[in-house]
């Protein structure tokens, strides 16, 4: 039976916590013990909900040790792996001192601000035996999987164009507004483009090199607007967008639309569609579970037979932050070319 603690019960973490509750219903070996917040109001289910139906039920918090100092439940729980849904800011300190604690981690994406804060984290992982993962959920979507298989098959030949997206309303849920500030969230390139980067970066590999544009819209939150261009050999046109500024009715969007030789893949409003050129569309039959708990379930279970973290390494996830920084450097110059 592993101990969980939970780090950090923003709407991420709580719909963390939803999962755990899950996993304990199915039976799973795990028990979530303690929960580790510096807002002691969300432990009364005092809440702001975020951009994504996640979080947002009430939850009976008298069944766990509960913490507003992470130091503090650190020192007193006997805990096998925590869970660190925090600002991005904290992800570096907060992974590291649980790791030095002898304890595994599991820690929200972004993983740091930069790849030193990552290279830090990895070291202190490697130093203590233990493990570490970064949450990049989009890994353990099954429609995110389906198109990773096509491309590695060439099921429907090379791929010729790639388009991402994602978007909504702009975040006013964070805690002390910690995402509009540029400097401790890299604002929504950072924040929420770093989902489609790390796609990107799983299913393509690192590029050549990146360009980017950039609109800062919100003052002093950093880029709201981007969109890059990822430049690999060949002729291939892969390009990612993100926009946090699309208040009113939009509602939160993800999609992709990915060009084969042979036929295109579209995910768009939560529907996988496949169109072959020389056949009928269809709807591929996926797994019903979402990345989010796919993601938990693998963790827990790479702790339980001590199995590598292979879908998602940390070195894979350092890259990922490592085209972020370059994409930043490439919008400051106003689109120009940065090399990987």
């Amino acid at each position: 039976m592993l101990k969980v603690g939970l780090i950090g019960i923003g709407f991420m973490g709580r719909g963390h916590l939803e999962n755990y509750l899950k996993l304990e219903s199915e039976g799973y070996p795990i028990r979530l013990t303690a929960i580790c917040d510096i807002d002691e109001n969300k432990f009364n289910n005092i809440f702001v909900p975020g951009n994504i139906d996640i979080g947002n039920k009430k939850y009976d918090f008298s069944k766990y040790n509960l913490y507003t100092d992470i130091d503090e439940m650190l020192e007193k729980e006997n805990l096998d792996y925590v869970d660190i849904a925090l600002p991005t800011y904290l992800h570096a300190e907060a992974s590291i001192k649980a790791l030095n604690k002898g304890i595994h981690v599991l820690c929200e994406k972004p993983m740091a601000l930069n790849v030193e804060e990552c290279k830090a984290m990895i070291d202190a992982s490697e130093k203590n035996n233990k493990k570490l993962m970064i949450a990049q959920c989009l890994r353990f979507f099954p429609q995110y999987e389906y198109l990773k298989e096509c491309v590695e098959t060439k099921r429907f030949g090379r791929v010729t164009g790639a388009y991402f997206f994602r978007g909504g309303a702009t975040p006013k849920w964070s805690y002390n507004n910690w995402l509009l500030k540029k400097e401790i969230s890299g604002g929504a390139l950072l924040d929420q483009h770093i989902h489609d980067v790390d796609t990107i970066n799983w299913i393509f590999g690192v590029p050549k090199a990146v360009s980017t544009i950039g609109a800062n819209v919100i003052p002093g939150s950093g880029y709201d607007i981007v969109s890059t261009r990822y430049i690999y050999d060949g002729n291939s046109v892969i390009t990612a967008e993100d926009d946090w500024t699309l208040n009113g009715d939009y509602g939160f969007q993800m999609l992709f639309r990915v060009n084969f030789e042979r036929g295109n893949i579209i995910f768009e409003k939560g529907k996988l569609t496949v169109n072959p050129n020389d056949g009928e569309s269809f709807n591929p039959d996926l797994p019903a579970e979402d990345g989010y708990y796919r993601e938990i379930k693998y963790f827990i279970d790479s702790i339980l037979n001590d199995k590598p973290i292979d879908i998602v390494s940390p070195y894979s996830t350092m890259e990922t932050i490592r085209i972020a920084q370059a994409e930043m450097e490439s919008a400051e110059k106003k689109g120009e070319k940065v090399h990987l």
